[in-house]
């Protein structure tokens, strides 16, 4: 896998180091979840890919959250983790798989301005950082949300992150993954 080059703020990222990332602090707890953030990202991408998925949504699926392992924060101090996990893996992959990775925290805020049922679905955890993140968006931004490319793609992205919280769930494991993040990099030189 070539190297994944990141922003100014944020180290150069290979296949080494996003497994470290993983292993480190991927094996942290997600957030208030029962589950580790590797675990979480791993779900969310056997999930996608079950589901018949592009390549590009489902590396969008494995690595959604890498934003929080890049500034190793808790998944209950919300720091716009998805702005900074888009903006690290820039220039490495196409807006594909940035602009799902980018809109699935306002996908969760969309979701629960279109679907009266939806936040009845999401966990504790997941409840207590909606608001932290501007809770249901208005009507205005409901139809600004819909106008983005891949917003489609977000909201299912987002649906497979909210199911991807299982103890104990059986999935490929990481080197899988990164394999298929490899085949959809653009090509650096």
């Amino acid at each position: 896998m070539s190297e994944l080059s990141f922003s100014n703020e944020t180290p150069v990222l290979d296949a080494a180091r996003l497994q470290a990332l993983f292993s480190g602090y991927g094996s942290d707890f997600y957030g208030g979840e029962a589950i580790t953030q590797t675990e979480h990202a791993l779900q969310c991408a056997a999930l996608a890919e079950a589901a018949g998925e592009t390549p590009a949504v489902i590396v969008a699926s494995l690595l959604h959250d890498v934003g929080h392992l890049v500034m190793a924060e808790s998944a209950s101090e919300d720091r716009r983790h998805q702005d900074v996990g888009a903006r690290a893996l820039a220039g490495v992959f196409g807006e594909d798989v940035l602009a799902p990775i980018r809109l699935h925290v306002p996908a969760k805020r969309y979701l629960c301005a279109v679907d009266a049922a939806y936040y009845d679905t999401l966990s504790q955890a997941s409840r207590d950082s909606l608001a932290l993140q501007g809770g249901p968006f208005t009507p205005d931004e409901v139809a600004e949300f819909e106008r983005l490319p891949h917003f489609d793609a977000a909201v299912r992205l987002r649906r497979y992150d909210d199911l991807a919280k299982v103890v104990d769930a059986r999935t490929p494991d990481l080197s899988h993954y990164l394999q298929l993040c490899a085949r959809v990099m653009h090509t650096q030189g």
